[in-house]
């Protein structure tokens, strides 16, 4: 399971003294812990799902403080901000691509932007980003 991969790479993140993928492990580590406790599951237990959904948050967190530090000048921070990125992108299933997303959308019957939405959630939540599928749904329209 994804849960017990992230703390396993989180310890080894320990014992290599790797500053910057122990930076990001340990919060992404602990925000699935949470999780499993809010849900009240016990330790480990967590779906893969819940998981998936942490991370692409996360990243979406750090690509805001990106931003941030780049408008601000700061590209020492910038840098590590992107390797964090990187080391927890990787726990992540590919995503879609393009063409993809346009042959699943034609292969639904209802093509509303509602609809084309709530299959790919319901389906694809963390194998897409929903803001590309919004955006090619509109060319079905």
């Amino acid at each position: 399971m994804l849960f017990e991969e992230l703390g396993k790479a989180n310890i080894q993140a320990l014992k290599d003294h790797d500053k910057t993928a122990r930076a990001i492990l340990s919060v992404v580590y602990g925000k699935c812990k949470k999780e499993s406790i809010d849900k009240g599951l016990n330790a480990k237990s967590l779906a893969d799902e819940d998981c998936i959904r942490i991370i692409s948050k996360t990243i979406k967190e750090l690509e805001e403080e990106i931003s941030g530090f780049e408008k601000a000048n700061r590209p020492e921070q910038v840098k590590e901000l992107n390797d964090q990125k990187s080391v927890i992108s990787k726990y992540l299933p590919k995503m879609m691509s393009d063409d993809e997303i346009r042959a699943e959308i034609s292969k639904l019957e209802e093509k509303s932007i509602p609809s084309i939405m709530k299959h790919f959630k319901a389906n694809f939540m963390g194998k897409c980003d929903m803001g590309t599928v919004s955006k090619i749904a509109k060319e079905f329209i």
